[in-house]
């Protein structure tokens, strides 16, 4: 190969690894026009270093971000591969990462078993099925929904519809219109039941969603939820009865300021005519019977006043 022709072949590999996040395969490189002395001159002079899996190697430098690290799985699994299950949904930002195991789908056919890596078998995953995102083979938002509901536990898939909602990348509504074109699969039935529960309602929290099983215990109608009221948005709203609850993590109400602003929300809804609970994390989760005392209390007091005022 002339000088030339080396040169060329050089950038066309660093674009491709750029795209690829720092990982190619050395597939990728012969097809480019490398010989396989010329793999290896690389490799010795520290160009190319060898990643955990066979014939795909890390460019420039030899630690692989997340993504290069997602991307280098995914090359070593063949054409067709995808990320799935708990890895998609960390790539799509729905569930957190996980630590040392990456997933993967590949078509139909012998799985591939790779060191760190857990392959599933997909007959057929279909351009809907698949997609990508931030340049890395991915199952869709939705495909990664119905593959959690098999492996994940009830809090954890409602969190990540939450998540889905919240991110703008499918909301409830969307996500059971989609779930009709999949009916059989497996996970399906689970997220429509999920969905179809008289508790299930969008939330920012998981702490919101234990709040949500209390506020039936209490004999409260379903409140509207995440919704903006007097200029700012509120955790749950009622507004028949006049009543907004917010639930307070630790997360977001632990500095002075966070707590000075929550006070001047609490002072816009009392000006308005409203009633503002607050509950705290502690409050929610271990005085539940606390808490559903206060607000079948507070919601008959706000419907005896609402009856007053028509009568008058």
């Amino acid at each position: 190969m002339d000088r030339k022709a080396v040169q060329l072949s050089g950038a066309a590999a660093w674009a491709l690894a750029t795209r690829q996040h720092g990982a190619v395969t050395r597939g990728q490189l012969l097809a480019l026009g490398f010989e396989g002395d010329a793999v290896t001159h690389r490799l010795e002079r520290g160009r190319l270093h060898p990643t955990a899996w066979r014939g795909v190697y890390a460019v420039g430098r030899p630690q692989l971000s997340r993504l290069g690290l997602w991307m280098a799985a995914i090359l070593s699994c063949g054409d067709g591969a995808v990320l799935s299950h708990r890895s998609a949904a960390a790539l799509w930002g729905i569930r957190p990462a996980q630590q040392g195991v990456i997933e993967v789908s590949v078509p139909a056919g012998r799985l591939p078993r790779r060191a760190g890596i857990v392959t599933h078998r997909r007959a057929r995953l279909g351009c809907d099925g698949m997609t990508t995102h931030n340049g890395i083979p991915v199952t869709t938002a939705v495909r990664t929904l119905v593959d959690l509901a098999v492996i994940s536990r009830a809090d954890d898939l409602e969190a990540a519809v939450n998540a889905a909602d919240k991110l703008d990348l499918v909301s409830p509504g969307e996500l059971r219109a989609a779930l009709g074109k999949l009916a059989g699969q497996r996970g399906v039935a689970i997220l429509r039941a999920l969905l179809d529960r008289p508790t299930f309602a969008v939330t920012d929290s998981r702490l919101e969603q234990r709040f949500l099983p209390i506020v039936r215990r209490a004999g409260l109608p379903p409140p509207l939820t995440q919704r903006w009221v007097n200029g700012f948005r509120v955790d749950f709203y009622w507004p028949s009865l006049g009543l907004i609850v917010e639930t307070d993590g630790l997360r977001y109400h632990r500095t002075p300021a966070e707590q000075t602003a929550d006070r001047r929300r609490d002072q816009a809804h009392l000006a308005a005519g409203l009633t503002c609970l607050r509950f705290s994390r502690a409050q929610v989760v271990f005085e539940p019977q606390h808490v559903e005392a206060t607000l079948a209390q507070v919601a008959r007091r706000r419907a005896r006043s609402a009856q007053l005022r028509t009568r008058a």
